[in-house]
């Protein structure tokens, strides 16, 4: 393989991710900052942050993944130079999750009621239930400010996003940093606390997107464009038929990982608090990897608007390329600093400790996380999400959970049991992912 053949893709992939990578690990901070702060409140306070993240995010990665349906039609309209078919796709999507939207807010805020049946510590749960509520609470403006995005990231724009979430982040801080730790006259409230800085900067995400809709004349023209749309029971079902895979896809790899810190919480307080902290150092090199793998649908997307499928798969690869890599890197860095890194959360030492076991594991699997999310992106700039949810579904919930179980459980690996069961669900994802790519490409090129 030559790979200075590549090196213009790296270049455009590298221009069009690096703000939707800016935008991700602003994403990703705003847990990470609640994570740290939280954590030195006290052990318990983020054994409950956790738990409470662990439930939360199913209902907001599936969310979400429905909006993702929109950027693949954006973009392939867009790729086109078709105007008034990315006007309508605008309409009828902004139609489509608004109504998803209201509907996901009401099942998550009854999801609080099955909190206390999931076997959690008396202590976590008393402090888990109120924040988890919070962050319910949060995903309307959540969902609101995503949908804005994947529309804006479909016609290839991935500055606002990024410039968004930088302000919402530096928001989130500042009222973590009050209303936590109790300063300037503000009450303590610890764990509470991070929940309102979370939901204040989330309010703020929505509201400055349509300041930059209305201060700029030509994003403000798509929007004037789209309110002379009709609505389409056509489109909408196109963007829920590509959306809701993907966000049933999204909720089957959150959910591994919810159940797998749900049986953490059953090894107890200390390995549950261990999991959060390794679990937020993992996600940071996974949300970059995540901006490089949007930037891939976003070209895949509109080479296919132009049937150019040479240049479609040179993009994805220039992508995994980049993301391999990358988490390659990321993973020597974990082994490295296993024993420091933690502090940066707790300064518990039996909780450092479970962490740098989970980190070496974290190390291994970081490279098929890279690939599976880079190759499922490309997948689904190609609108192909039914398989690829399937398989997801086989990798995650018939392979890596009961390993998960296997290994923790009946053959005593403890805390890491359950990461080796993650490393082996990402695996399987990953390479599957990678041959249905390229048999995408070979059947329609």
């Amino acid at each position: 393989m030559n790979f200075t053949h590549y090196i213009p893709f790296y270049r455009r992939n590298l221009r069009l991710a690096f703000p939707v990578v800016l935008s991700q690990i602003g994403q990703v901070t705003v847990s990470l900052v609640d994570n740290m702060m939280v954590g030195h409140v006290g052990t318990t306070e983020l054994a409950a942050s956790a738990f409470a993240n662990s439930i939360f995010t199913i209902g907001m990665f599936f969310g979400m993944g429905i909006t993702y349906g929109i950027t693949p039609l954006v973009g392939k309209a867009f790729g086109n130079r078709e105007t008034d078919n990315v006007v309508q796709w605008l309409k009828n999507g902004t139609f489509t999750l608004l109504i998803v939207t209201f509907a996901l807010a009401l099942i998550m805020f009854g999801g609080y009621f099955l909190l206390p049946f999931m076997g959690q510590p008396a202590d976590v749960m008393e402090l888990a239930g109120p924040y988890y509520l919070l962050l319910s609470a949060s995903i309307i403006p959540f969902m609101l400010f995503f949908s804005l995005k994947q529309f804006f990231e479909g016609i290839g724009n991935t500055k606002i996003a990024m410039q968004i979430t930088l302000i919402s982040n530096a928001i989130n801080v500042a009222v973590n940093y009050v209303l936590i730790f109790g300063k300037f006259g503000f009450p303590e409230l610890g764990l509470i606390g991070a929940g309102i800085g979370t939901l204040v900067s989330r309010i703020f995400m929505p509201l400055l997107y349509i300041i930059y809709i209305v201060w700029i004349p030509q994003f403000r023209r798509y929007f004037t464009l789209a309110r002379l749309q009709a609505y389409s029971k056509e489109r909408i079902l196109s963007v829920l038929k590509i959306g809701i895979p993907i966000g049933f896809q999204l909720i089957v790899e959150v959910l591994t990982f919810s159940i797998g810190a749900v049986m953490m919480g059953w090894l107890g307080e200390s390995p549950l608090a261990a999991h959060q902290v390794a679990l937020g150092l993992a996600s940071f090199p996974y949300m970059i990897s995540v901006g490089i793998s949007q930037a891939a649908t976003i070209r895949v997307s509109h080479q296919m608007g132009r049937n150019d499928f040479h240049s479609l798969r040179m993009a994805a690869f220039a992508s995994m390329h980049l993301v391999v890599v990358f988490m390659f890197v990321m993973g020597l860095i974990f082994v490295i600093g296993r024993n420091i890194l933690p502090l940066m959360f707790t300064t518990d030492p039996h909780v450092v400790s479970i962490t740098a076991q989970l980190l070496i594991v974290a190390a291994i699997f970081q490279v098929f996380d890279g690939l599976q999310v880079v190759m499922l992106s490309s997948l689904r700039g190609m609108a192909d999400v039914k398989i690829p949810m399937l398989i997801a579904f086989g990798a995650y919930m018939l392979i890596g959970i009961p390993t998960c179980y296997a290994l923790t459980f009946l053959l005593d690996f403890g805390p890491q049991g359950i990461w080796f069961g993650y490393l082996t669900g990402l695996g399987v994802a990953g390479i599957f992912f990678y041959f249905r790519f390229k048999y995408n490409v070979r059947e329609r090129a």
